[in-house]
């Protein structure tokens, strides 16, 4: 198993406007196709990205979106957008040769997939998708602002880097401040942003000690900066614009959702679960992390269950 986990090809693909793309593929080359989206917007994979995929059933695509993880140059804002980003994906399948896709994405990494399937229907084999988010400003209201309502000991820390007059825009605030600052306001901003993002992740929150080291050893720069520069924007999709369109998608989707997530709260994995016809949703007694144990499991027993599938429509052939 450990031979399929080492990347069989690796590197960087230029996709223009100044941007270039760190990417790595593993697994059985004959396997199911899967592209990794990852979670952010400006998180990045890791080695643990690959922990939900039996390697050697799957041919396993993981790529760091622009100004993400080893993608250069990093933390930029600079022509980022969700259209790019999508436009990207297909430049990185063509570069590698790969006409058709099984789409696994959590979080922003499932935003970016249902806008990747609704733009390129014919690439798209199936998807699997965690934490449902859809970008739309009362998503984003919530993120923001009512968390506190659930967290009240997290939130002050928060909300203590913004002068009083400007408290009733907090986003607008740290974006400025990440934008236009200094860089250490730039990281001192970005490592707030993320630390107040990982201490409400999981169904069990951590200590706050245990919270700042996992967010140090973190992307935490690139995950500020372009989380907030892209919820300033609506993420560049129009409001209601995914659920208006997920009708158009008529692959196999399967949706694990934890209960419990107060990043990306369930009603909208309900939304997306009724308007995709050929959809299966399951909800985890979890919070939004991908590593909660009820949400881990089924993606893991999801993407076997899709490989398997895969695998028997090949020896029909």
């Amino acid at each position: 198993m450990k031979k399929f986990s080492k990347p069989y090809r690796k590197g960087y693909l230029d996709v223009g406007e100044g941007h270039s793309l760190y990417y790595e593929c593993c697994g059985n080359q004959k396997g199911l196709p899967v592209l990794f989206l990852h979670g952010g917007p400006g998180y990045g994979f890791g080695s643990r990205s690959k922990d939900f995929f039996e390697l050697n059933k799957c041919n396993l695509v993981l790529f760091d979106q622009r100004g993400a993880g080893r993608s250069k140059p990093f933390a930029s804002t600079q022509a980022n957008t969700t259209g790019r980003l999508v436009k990207d994906i297909n430049k990185l399948l063509d570069f590698l040769n790969f006409k058709k896709v099984f789409l696994f994405g959590g979080s922003w990494g499932s935003t970016l997939a249902l806008m990747y399937a609704i733009k390129n229907p014919k690439r798209v084999m199936g998807m699997l998708l965690r934490g449902i988010y859809t970008a739309t400003k009362k998503e984003n209201d919530f993120y923001v602002n009512d968390v506190k309502l659930f967290f009240p000991e997290d939130y002050p820390r928060f909300i203590s880097l913004v002068p009083q007059k400007y408290r009733g825009n907090p986003l607008k605030y740290y974006t400025k401040r990440m934008a236009n600052g200094s860089k250490k306001i730039r990281q001192k901003y970005a490592f707030a942003w993320a630390r107040y993002e990982h201490s409400i992740l999981k169904l069990v929150p951590e200590d706050i000690k245990k919270i700042e080291e996992e967010t140090k050893k973190s992307n935490y720069l690139s995950l500020g900066v372009l989380e907030t520069y892209y919820l300033s924007n609506g993420c560049f999709i129009p409001n209601d614009y995914i659920i208006k369109n997920a009708g158009k998608i008529k692959v196999p989707v399967s949706i694990v959702q934890g209960r419990y997530d107060m990043v990306c709260p369930p009603i909208t994995a309900w939304k997306i679960h009724r308007a995709i016809k050929n959809s299966r949703l399951q909800l985890t007694i979890s919070g939004h992390s991908s590593s909660d144990p009820e949400t881990s499991q089924a993606l893991r027993k999801e993407m076997k269950r899709f490989c398997n599938l895969y695998q028997k429509k090949k020896q029909l052939k």
